[in-house]
């Protein structure tokens, strides 16, 4: 079977990765004030260069920066927007492992003005990754629209600004949009859209949050897929965009739990992105039912490689799982890949670095074992 020459790639991965030692100390030192600026970027350039060629180096087609100059998957993103501002309350996700709480903690966040892209997100910060990819593409990853209503909802949206909500959707999906021509202009083919609001909607202990917050759990996935659609209909024919969905992840922990029964049918069937990557690596993940619902075209890039601890999986293992799967998809329309980042925070998961590579070779060799080089 032929390897894909465009994204999703047969193996491929999330987007964050550990951050080396040498750039956790200078931002310490940056936060101190004992660096400045300018040291910081030269601390972040130097990581990034080495991790672009770490992902070369294992056979990744695609490439990211790590994440490394964020703090946090999506909150760096959702304050750069227009319209948003930082406060001083609290965005506080209840997360867990196999030792107890493990609580993701934020700065609060407010819609206060009318949602806008007053500058290309992470615009520099991708300029830099192109420049250091040899061989494989560079791919830009920012958390989906959903993310930004999810993490405060209609509480934290100004009613003086917004009196419709409709208003507020319309222009984040033109805030996207906006975002999508722009990073295209830099040279941006390979577009990710991270979200955890989608999948967190499989866990009935979410839906009941989300129902006492006043939403509708049984149709706010399709709120999601709607402003996703919105965001992406404009987009270049040459600019591949997908999305991963994942149950929460930070410090080796998650949020939610359960398959993704709830959501399938409309996600599978009406989200158009190129590719899904779905986090399908413990029991805690449901099985591959709802991917009966994948349209011929799309892409399912299978998490079955977890970034929760350091243990190797079996290859063997792993190719029976994509048999499984190939049960409800064809098996031409799969990938591989691990099943979140390794570090969707700066504080990154219980493994160490050699662990990440150990994976990531894995994840490339079963794939060319699967679907040839």
């Amino acid at each position: 079977m032929a390897t894909r020459t465009a994204p999703p790639f047969r193996a491929d991965h999330v987007g964050s990765l550990l951050r080396p030692p040498a750039l956790l100390a200078a931002r310490e030192r940056h936060a101190a004030g004992e660096l400045d600026d300018a040291g910081l970027r030269a601390a972040e350039d130097a990581a990034v260069a080495d991790v672009v060629a770490l992902q070369e180096s294992v056979g990744l087609r695609s490439a990211t920066d790590g994440e490394f100059r964020r703090t946090s998957w999506h909150m760096d993103f959702i304050y750069a927007l227009g319209g948003v501002s930082k406060t001083s309350g609290r965005v506080e996700v209840a997360m867990r492992n196999a030792s107890g709480q493990n609580n993701f903690t934020s700065a609060g966040m407010a819609v206060d003005g009318r949602v806008h892209l007053a500058e290309p997100v992470f615009g520099s910060a991708f300029a830099y990754l192109a420049s250091q990819v040899t061989r494989a593409t560079p791919k830009l990853t920012v958390p989906s629209p959903s993310m930004v209503y999810a993490r405060g909802g209609r509480a934290v949206i100004s009613a003086d600004v917004y009196s419709d909500i409709e208003e507020f959707w319309s222009d984040l999906s033109g805030a996207y949009a906006d975002q999508l021509r722009a990073v295209y202009d830099l040279g941006c083919r390979y577009l990710q859209l991270d979200d955890t609001a989608l999948a967190y909607l499989n866990d009935p202990a979410h839906r009941e949050q989300l129902a006492a917050k006043g939403d509708d759990p049984d149709t706010q996935h399709l709120r999601y897929i709607r402003q996703i659609n919105a965001a992406i209909a404009d987009r270049p024919s040459d600019m591949a965009v997908t999305t991963h969905m994942c149950r929460g992840n930070y410090r080796s922990s998650w949020a939610a739990e359960g398959g993704y029964d709830h959501i399938a049918e409309a996600l599978f069937g009406g989200l158009d992105v190129d590719g899904f990557f779905c986090e399908f690596d413990d029991e805690r993940s449901g099985t591959f039912a709802p991917l009966r619902f994948v349209p011929e075209g799309k892409q399912v890039v299978l998490g079955l490689v977890t970034t929760k601890t350091g243990a190797l999986e079996d290859r063997d293992v792993l190719r029976r799982r994509i048999d499984e799967a190939a049960a409800y998809v064809p098996l031409e329309q799969l990938c591989l890949s691990p099943q979140c980042g390794f570090s969707s925070t700066v504080e990154g998961n219980e493994l160490t670095v050699d662990d990440q590579k150990r994976k990531l070779e894995l994840i490339v060799s079963v794939a060319e074992d699967v679907w040839g080089r």
